[in-house]
């Protein structure tokens, strides 16, 4: 049974807000904590702290907000007709719902966070010492996590540290690099108070290598180059943490305790659910097939052989998924798999497939084929598309990973190249990634340049993150963004196969333009995208309302 210590207290945290009286909801206003009643002593410390955790149960159109970033990037698409998708496309602006639903709950978590900073002095004295200092580490990494999105998403923000009057509540955005500062240094006051091991108890909580891994990555994100590799070296030298296994089963409920995360959001039924099963899953499986790799993702992965499938003679593009990096059907699901006890086909001649879910299997109508809504790619997400989850698609509980090993190794390797600090550990920390038991990828070898690695750790990141969220991060920081994004997002050809290999740039992505019969895959949709705009999101057009001091990103 998975710990539900956070996602309990939580509930009765919003159960005490909800169900006061009406003399109660008189006395004191709900839209912000009363000096009276707030912050006397350890119980109601740690119901605030929860409420700050509360911030990660955010999700979008059923799908947990840590993963949703993909869909706005080159390697996945949403389905649904929303603001998301338009900002995907490159029509965003200034009055995107999407832009300014993530400002607001990011700034809220973070107003949850001065709130406690402001308050807690007053209580040091009674709440025992070595409790009283991890909760307060636990609100700074949470300061620093809530403003690494805005940070990265938005560029500067208002840097506010403290509940504002409303005097104060004109300010001006802070630049990138004060903000990145100011999240390096909270993450360096948090980390001598954290747990340091919640792998057998505290299950949830975030402890040092939290820490350390969201300041690797802030560090990497801003060419803190030292900086990044230092903090990814600390999580190294714990000797806590290793990568699992089977990589196709870290992303199932048979993973939720391996010791390669270092931090998840804890889901528990009855508590807290999300619907990424119903967006990930096959219609023949009651999905909704929303959320889905592009073709482009498909043809990155290499082959066995280390190369790519354009210069690799073990590609055949009559057998295009043969002889390919493991990672790629253990990511996504292929046509001519078995996925949630049925076999996923989506040749437009396949109306019939085989359901296994009887004993023996039985042919079925294949509405992954006549549903008009069926994936518009071809393909399916594996990753978090869970069985267990067949008979409830919408009321998934399986956790969601934030921070893994894998990812602390390749920021390393990452620094240490971008830094022209190359040594033996760059190369092991890539085929550690490339090497564990489930994947067995080639060792990379030693003497490369560092065009050569910085092209090898890429690609390395494409093929390992993908489906976690982090895609949009990577191409806008390595500035390919505007080479990756516009154009014509494709899918499948409908009852045939590329007849030649696309070719595969240094970063792993696609050019089909040599391709003889590129013109019948499926486009989804053509996107835009304005180098000297979208870099950046919008500031919402309310808050610039609001506050006369913000000045809007170029361009919007």
């Amino acid at each position: 049974m998975k710990n539900k210590y956070f996602l309990y207290i939580m509930s009765i945290f919003w159960i005490m807000i909800l169900s006061c009286d009406d003399e109660y909801l008189e006395r004191y206003p709900l839209d912000s904590p009363s000096n009276e009643t707030f912050l006397t002593n350890e119980a109601e410390l740690e119901m605030a702290v929860t409420g700050v955790y509360n911030g990660l149960w955010y999700s979008f159109s059923g799908t947990p907000f840590s993963l949703v970033l993909d869909y706005t990037s080159d390697i996945g698409w949403d389905r649904n007709t929303n603001d998301m998708q338009v900002l995907a496309l490159g029509v965003g602006n200034a009055d995107n719902t999407f832009v300014s639903g993530v400002w607001q709950h990011f700034y809220a978590g973070i107003s949850r966070c001065n709130n406690i900073l402001d308050k807690a002095e007053a209580i040091r004295d009674i709440v025992p010492e070595n409790k009283f200092n991890q909760l307060i580490a636990e609100v700074h990494f949470f300061r620093a996590y809530y403003y690494f999105y805005l940070n990265e998403l938005y560029g500067g923000v208002p840097l506010v540290t403290n509940m504002l009057t409303l005097e104060e509540s004109q300010t001006p955005r802070a630049s990138k690099q004060e903000v990145t500062d100011f999240i390096l240094s909270e993450l360096d006051l948090a980390k001598p108070y954290l747990l340091k091991d919640t792998h057998s108890t505290n299950k949830g909580r975030v402890n040092l290598a939290s820490a350390l891994a969201l300041k690797s990555r802030v560090a990497l994100y801003n060419q803190r180059w030292e900086v990044a590799a230092a903090a990814a070296k600390e999580i190294m030298d714990l000797g806590s943490y290793t990568l699992h296994d089977d990589f196709g089963e870290l992303f199932s409920y048979a993973g939720e305790r391996s010791n390669e995360i270092i931090f998840s959001i804890q889901y528990e039924e009855g508590l807290q659910v999300h619907a990424i099963a119903n967006q990930f899953f096959s219609r023949l499986a009651k999905g909704f097939s929303g959320k889905i790799p592009v073709q482009s993702m498909v043809d990155s992965y290499e082959c066995i052989d280390g190369k790519s499938i354009d210069k690799s003679d073990l590609f055949n593009p009559k057998k295009p998924f043969e002889n390919r990096d493991p990672r790629l059907t253990q990511t996504i699901v292929l046509p001519q798999t078995k996925f949630i006890g049925y076999m996923f086909e989506t040749h437009p001649d396949s109306v019939m497939t085989w359901n296994f879910n009887t004993t023996p299997a039985t042919r079925v109508s294949n509405t992954d084929v006549t549903n008009a809504y069926a994936t518009f790619s071809g393909y399916l997400w594996r990753k978090y598309a869970d069985i267990a989850d067949r008979d409830a698609p919408a009321k998934s509980d399986i956790d969601i990973i934030v921070f893994r090993y894998a990812e602390v190794l390749l920021n390393y390797a990452e620094a240490k190249i971008e830094a022209n600090q190359i040594d033996q550990s760059v190369y092991d920390a890539i085929n550690l990634v490339r090497q564990r038991p489930s994947v067995e990828m080639p060792a990379i070898k030693e003497g490369m340049t560092q065009q050569e690695l910085r092209s090898r750790v890429r690609k390395e990141r494409k093929y390992e993150l993908a489906a976690e969220g982090l895609r949009l991060f990577d191409i806008k920081r390595w500035e390919i963004a505007h080479e990756v994004m516009p154009g014509k997002l494709r899918g499948r050809i409908r009852g045939a196969l590329l007849a030649e290999a696309p070719s595969i740039d240094e970063n792993g992505t696609p050019n089909y333009d040599n391709v003889s019969n590129q013109a019948k895959m499926r486009v989804i949709e053509t996107r835009t995208y304005d180098a000297s705009r979208d870099y950046l999101w919008p500031i919402p057009r309310l808050e610039m309302e609001v506050n006369a001091k913000l000045e809007q990103n170029p361009n919007y």
